[in-house]
Parts: structure tokens; sequence; C-alpha cells
């Protein structure tokens, strides 16, 4: 019951992230358009990454909100986190150019500020993924006595 608790907990917080960054990026969709164009990463991609990324967002958000596919969605957004913040890595230690594509309270943070709340939810998203994996291990034991 304790794990399912917080299963639900994580849920409800990368749910919150995602919707919120989701929402954000829509709402300045030609801002986050450009700042991805100018990225010395991702700009030969920008013109789909602008709309896969906070569909995706969405969809993960669709996932961790039913029982059933919530863990398709904390491993989604085990990926996504990672994903992120290696892309941050990847910025800050090769790249001479340092656009910021965040929008909202994450555009206040500095990019190690930045990099450290992704590593958070990286290790969230993990934590969820382990007790729920715990708690379907143990149901299962349970069925077959």
């Amino acid at each position: 019951m304790k794990r399912e608790i917080i299963v639900e907990i994580i849920s409800f917080l990368l749910i919150a992230l995602f919707a919120y960054a989701a929402i954000n990026k829509f709402l300045d969709i030609e801002t986050f358009k450009a700042q991805a164009g100018q990225s010395p990463l991702i700009s030969f991609a920008a013109s789909w990454i602008v709309y896969a990324v906070p569909g995706i967002e969405l969809m993960l958000c669709g996932l961790l909100s039913f029982p059933k596919t919530r863990l398709t969605g904390l491993y989604g957004s085990f990926v996504l986190m990672n994903l992120f913040t290696g892309y941050i890595i990847s910025i800050l230690w090769f790249s001479y150019y340092v656009p910021c594509s965040c929008g909202g309270i994450l555009e206040k943070m500095g990019w190690t500020e930045h990099l450290i709340f992704n590593i958070v939810f990286v290790l969230l998203s993990l934590t969820g993924i382990v007790l729920s994996y715990e708690r379907n291990a143990w149901h299962f034991r349970t069925d077959t006595l």
C-alpha cells in the first residue's frame, strides 16, 4: 500500500512537470521553434522536435494517469528525462552557445540548477519503476502460492 502511494506521488510530480512543460512549449511555439533551431545539437531536427517533444510529454501524462499504463509511463519518463539530461550535459560540455528553450519557472534556472533538477526527476522515475516492479513481483509471488 505504501509503495503504491509513493508511486502515485511520483507519477503526479511527473505529470505536473510534463504537462507544465508541454503547455508552455505549445503556448509559445514560435519561441520554442526559434530556440530549438539555434541549438547546435538539435537544429537539424528542430522542425519536428518542437512538436514531438511536447506531444511525447502529453502522451506520458496520459500513461502516468492510469494504473494499467503507469509502469510504461514511468519507463518513458525515465528515458525522456535521461535524454533531456544528456542534452544538457552535452550543451554544457561541448557547445560554445547555450540556448535556453525552457519556459516559465524553469527559464529562471541556470543550466547547473536545471541539470540537478533533471537528475532528481530521473531518480524519481527510476524509484517509481523499482517500486512498481517490487509491488508487481510481490503480487506475482502471492498469486502463485
